[in-house]
């Protein structure tokens, strides 16, 4: 049997079945890997949260929701997904903002939302902080201020959930994260080829 012949292992209910909370991808992501963890415990270790950004903080991504009709991209600050080396078929993206199927096989993904750098300029060089499920459901933290005008008005509604505080404690380091910045924060940070080839064919 191929690896295109095997069907993905349903670690995660349908896209419509998970929570979902506009323009906060950090905590859905999160939210998906506690999933993960209560219903697939022995697949968390294979499970990554991804961290998308640069220096600039200008990540182009095509195939998104946001970016209606077209085939334009989405320019984002920084963007989270989830990604599960499946033993059976490869890696598999789980992106909730992509019109993409959920999940969808890795290569594709890359292929076709994430796209080459050859077609961009150096500063929408996009890099990838590929941190273990486990670690960032300890260690990741948000109070959502990122999120609030000099108002204290939300600039889009908030997760219903509390906010996600980190194991030892800590209230906010939502920044150390989109930092891509290699060598420092939680997991690895990656180039597009690193990443690409920590998960091409993750099943070999």
């Amino acid at each position: 049997m191929t690896m295109s012949d095997t069907v993905p292992l349903s670690i995660l209910p349908p896209l419509a079945d998970c929570y979902y909370c506009y323009c906060f991808c950090e905590e859905n992501i999160w939210k998906l890997c506690e999933s993960v963890k209560k219903n697939f415990p022995d697949e968390l270790s294979r499970t990554y949260a991804i961290f998308i950004s640069n220096k600039e903080r200008k990540v182009p991504l095509w195939m998104q929701k946001a970016s209606g009709p077209g085939e334009l991209p989405v320019v984002w600050d920084y963007h989270v997904i989830l990604i599960h080396m499946d033993a059976s078929c490869g890696s598999q993206v789980y992106d909730m903002d992509t019109v993409l199927p959920f999940p969808i096989d890795f290569e594709e993904y890359v292929t076709v939302a994430v796209r080459s750098n050859d077609v961009l300029r150096q500063e929408f060089f996009r890099f990838f902080r590929v941190v273990p499920a486990q670690e960032f459901l300890d260690m990741f933290a948000s109070d959502r201020s990122h999120m609030k005008k000099e108002n204290g008005e939300w600039r889009t509604p908030p997760p219903s959930h509390p906010c996600i505080v980190a194991k030892d404690g800590t209230t906010m380091n939502l920044d150390s994260f989109i930092n891509m910045e290699k060598g420092t924060g939680h997991g690895e940070v990656m180039t597009l080829n690193e990443f690409t080839a920590k998960f091409k064919d993750s099943n070999s």
